[in-house]
């Protein structure tokens, strides 16, 4: 099965050939090395930009304007918060021209804890997207969702931003993706660039098809009866795990992959929550102001007598970065028995 980097590139592939993607560029995205976690590897649109995290932004939006259809990435989402303002106006386009004018771009950026980044490599990034309209927003868990949403972000007409969990880059899917041919090994062999010297390397792409993700649709990864959770991103992995370590105490726990932050599935929550009474929401970004905050408000305000108990959020800390020992890291994000412990005591709560 292809890992999440392995589905993007592969998307990104099937976009440029197929979807009238004409500028794939970032940082380090074009040769020789396709992008820090090799996400872009042997794109023929692919090219390196500056060391420029205003210029990307703009010129995508340039490039958008001249009617092109550029996926640009921003290597680290720590680095995008420079770019907000642009971020403002590239969402306000299409509304500020009265329709007149689209920006069919797409920013990637890796986001999240996982890798022992740090304090300038480890920042997530959904809370402050979500505040930006005009946006779509895009957060997969799994390497099919991945290769669905990034399709679907590239045939987009306005501004899509597709946000990697840089965690689950390297994790294996359990669905392949279409096309893909059945022996890991031997996919790694047609799109992996070697390690050393790249200038004669070629990929040779498998004959990949047609598929898309709906933005603005979840899916339930678990069914259960007792409690709702809801998550994305590097959490809903361990929001599954949850589930079914819970399951063997007999509890019945749904878990939902939100897949889109905006616009984001919420007739699947209400009729989860309206069928548990109960729900739970989990991401890693800071817990003040959290998008988890908003569905938390959403739901008492619209589903507040089905609920048998108070919603619940389990967030990352507010601090001001994630610290670089492998404890201070685990002690800043939500954890599986940090989800496992709040599924318990809600579970447990009475009327």
């Amino acid at each position: 099965m292809a890992n999440m980097a392995q589905a993007i590139r592969m998307a990104l592939h099937y976009a440029e050939e197929n979807l009238g993607v004409t500028d794939i560029f970032g940082e380090d995205v074009g040769a020789p090395l396709g992008g820090v976690f090799t996400c872009t590897q042997g794109l023929k649109t692919a090219w390196n930009s500056p060391l420029d995290e205003r210029g990307i932004i703009g010129a995508a939006m340039g490039l958008a304007m001249a009617g092109n259809r550029p996926v640009a990435e921003i290597q680290f989402c720590d680095y995008i918060y420079n770019t907000i303002d642009l971020l403002k106006i590239a969402g306000n386009t299409h509304w500020a021209t009265n329709g007149d004018w689209n920006l069919p771009m797409v920013v990637r950026t890796p986001v999240g804890s996982g890798i022992r980044g740090s304090m300038y490599h480890s920042h997530s990034f959904d809370a402050t997207m979500t505040h930006i309209p005009g946006w779509k927003v895009v957060m997969p868990s799994t390497p099919l969702d991945a290769y669905g949403l990034l399709i679907s972000a590239c045939q987009d007409p306005n501004p899509v931003m597709f946000l990697e969990p840089k965690a689950l880059l390297r994790v294996k899917g359990d669905e392949r993706i279409p096309g893909e041919p059945d022996d890991d090994r031997a996919l790694s062999k047609l799109i992996d660039a070697p390690l050393g010297d790249r200038s004669q390397w070629k990929p040779q792409w498998p004959t990949l098809e047609a598929f898309s993700v709906p933005i603005g649709k979840g899916k339930v990864v678990r069914e259960g009866a007792q409690v709702t959770v809801v998550s994305y991103g590097r959490t809903l992995p361990l929001c599954a795990k949850a589930a079914d370590q819970l399951k063997e105490d007999g509890f019945s726990v749904e878990v939902i992959d939100l897949r889109s932050l905006w616009p984001y599935d919420w007739e699947l929550i209400k009729a989860s929550v309206q069928k548990t009474g109960r729900v739970l929401f989990v991401n890693e970004d800071t817990e003040v102001t959290n998008f988890g905050e908003h569905l938390v408000r959403r739901t008492v305000e619209e589903l507040f007598y089905s609920l048998l108990a108070p919603p619940r959020l389990v967030a990352g800390k507010f601090i001001p970065g994630i610290g670089l020992a492998d404890a201070l890291e685990m002690a800043s994000v939500p954890q599986q028995a940090d989800i496992t412990s709040a599924i318990r005591s809600l579970a447990g709560e009475q009327p």
